[in-house]
């Protein structure tokens, strides 16, 4: 079973869990996003999710004596790949540390990408087995990350899908964020742990409560969210994806209820009305 704990060190704090096959390491940044280092528990080699502040991440590598040599990319925008020019110079600066290897969407906004993934490409951090989810809708090359083991499972979903909420349709349509959320991401066991982009609970959980007022696993989440200081809300992530699919309005496109309050009777429409209320909400 997973466990769970939180560290200080300066002023800021991480929350890690630890499972059987790999440890990951949630680790604020910016105003309200969230990096992630994966480390194959085996082999000690790590990953990095979006490493916007590349020193913070190096911190923790060093503390936690793991070799870094992979980046995973989500998507270009410059709070999440902002980061990847300034760690490639840092491994430039230190050739001991070896290639850092960086992947993504096949995206030329996207600095420093060696490899370019598309849906179900795989690769190895260690002996974790990650395949690539090609998300687009937010932005063209949205890639979600699935890390699955004998006894563990964990997706890194960038600004596709957030706890109870799912990324703007910057690039994309409400067909390809259907596909996205329902018939990729919703296909993985209920237990799979959601590592999101970004820390908006309670502003998504607000809105879910509007949509389905009698949704009690969503209004218990919002007390909860509500109540908590920053370090609790940041401590909602990992969701996981069984919860997301009794608690996300965007998981929920099918739901009579949820159908109901855009007033339409298609998943299709749904998803799409569903997200012009939420952007004005």
């Amino acid at each position: 079973t997973a466990s769970s704990f939180t560290f200080q060190r300066r002023t800021t704090s991480f929350q890690t869990t630890t499972m059987a096959s790999m440890t990951i390491k949630k680790i604020p940044a910016l105003k309200d996003n969230f990096m992630y280092l994966v480390v194959c528990n085996e082999t000690r080699k790590a990953a990095v999710v979006d490493p916007v502040e590349p020193d913070r991440v190096l911190e923790v590598v060093k503390e936690d004596g793991v070799q870094l040599n992979q980046l995973l990319t989500t998507h270009h925008h410059w709070d999440h790949a902002g980061g990847n020019e300034a760690l490639y110079q840092k491994f430039r600066e230190n050739p001991a540390w070896g290639e850092l290897l960086v992947y993504g969407g096949n995206d030329d906004r996207i600095d420093r990408l060696t490899n370019r993934v598309g849906q179900d490409d795989t690769f190895e951090i260690g002996k974790l087995r990650v395949r690539c989810l090609s998300t687009p809708c937010h932005t063209t090359s949205h890639i979600c990350y699935y890390i699955e083991t004998d006894q563990d499972r964990a997706v890194f979903t960038g600004d596709t899908l957030f706890l109870a909420g799912c990324g703007r349709f910057f690039e994309g349509t409400p067909e390809q964020m259907y596909d996205a959320l329902i018939n990729k991401l919703s296909a993985l066991p209920d237990d799979t742990k959601v590592y999101c982009g970004h820390e908006y609970s309670v502003q998504n959980l607000r809105f879910g409560n509007t949509v389905e007022p009698n949704n009690a696993d969503t209004k218990a989440l919002l007390d909860k969210a509500q109540e908590a200081d920053l370090e609790g809300r940041r401590a909602l992530v990992p969701s996981t994806i069984g919860q997301e699919k009794r608690t996300n309005v965007f998981m929920r496109v099918r739901e009579p209820s949820v159908q109901a309050f855009v007033g339409k009777s298609t998943p299709l429409e749904t998803m799409q009305a569903l997200r012009a209320a939420k952007d004005k909400f």
